[in-house]
């Protein structure tokens, strides 16, 4: 599944703007060298015809050998001495185009532009999808007890971590959630219907749900917290689901220790491991 990534988008716009000024320069420079061949070879014609035939002449040869096309008037010996030194200016122009064009189309910047393009399209058509934010190993048990059963969109800025949600095929934006609010508008928050954070950083946290509640205020956000104080601060920043760790850990190990142990009939029923 291709990946939205957003850390290329403005390397992809300079990279556009650079292509395009290369462009005009390419361009130029056969303007210049048309018009310097059509001159000379004007100021080199011994014959007494007007200045405009001359001109006329002398472009039409010009444009022949820019355009390889061969249909040339008949040369002086100057004349030809001097075609030969716009040939071979051609020729190093023609093969700096060439390598320009090779270089455009092998620019990994234009595969991404290309493929940020295609997942903006797809990405317009989600609805009621839910995001999580991180592909760290808890993001990853996140999205496996969803994915059946939603639509799930990845928000992660590592690459090799966006790469491994892309190649399980999840929809995945490449960016860093807490610092750009782009990368929210991209993954289509406001259609969203709830978002996960599973980021470990305590100020990341609260700046992502800050920013996601203040895109979508009906957007169920569910968080980890530190402790309960902490807890009360992501919910006055708009999370809707808080889970302290320490709290549902020392809950689970309670419940265990003052749960009947297993018969010894119901021991053997359990599976067990290699």
């Amino acid at each position: 599944m291709p990946i939205y990534r957003l850390a290329y988008v403005r390397r992809a716009q300079h990279d556009t703007r650079l292509r395009r000024a290369q462009l005009v320069r390419l361009i130029s420079l056969f303007a210049i060298t048309l018009a310097s061949t059509a001159l000379g070879l004007a100021a080199l014609d011994p014959s007494t015809a007007p200045w405009p035939e001359k001109l006329f002449n002398a472009l039409w040869n010009a444009t022949n050998l820019v355009t390889t096309l061969g249909d040339f008037t008949p040369f002086t010996p100057t004349q030809k001495v001097f075609m030969m030194g716009a040939s071979f200016s051609i020729m190093v122009l023609g093969g700096y185009a060439i390598t320009q064009t090779i270089n455009w189309l092998t620019n990994p910047i234009v595969a991404i532009n290309r493929e940020n393009h295609q997942m903006s399209q797809t990405f317009e058509t989600l609805r009621n999808h839910v995001i999580v934010i991180g592909y760290s190993p808890l993001g990853r048990l996140v999205t496996q007890r969803l994915a059946p059963d939603e639509n799930v969109v990845i928000i992660e800025k590592r690459e090799d971590l966006a790469n491994q949600a892309s190649e399980q095929g999840l929809l995945v934006v490449q960016g860093d959630a807490g610092l750009d609010d782009e990368v929210f508008t991209r993954a289509g928050i406001d259609f969203a219907k709830a978002l996960v954070v599973t980021s470990e950083a305590a100020d990341r946290k609260l700046a992502i749900t800050l920013m996601a509640h203040a895109r979508n205020a009906n957007l169920r956000i569910a968080v980890t917290a530190e402790d309960n104080s902490r807890g009360l601060l992501l919910r006055r920043a708009g999370a809707t689901d808080i889970v302290v760790a320490d709290d549902l850990i020392a809950n689970t190990l309670v419940g265990h220790l003052f749960t009947p142990p297993p018969t010894a009939h119901e021991s053997q029923d359990l599976p067990t491991t290699d």
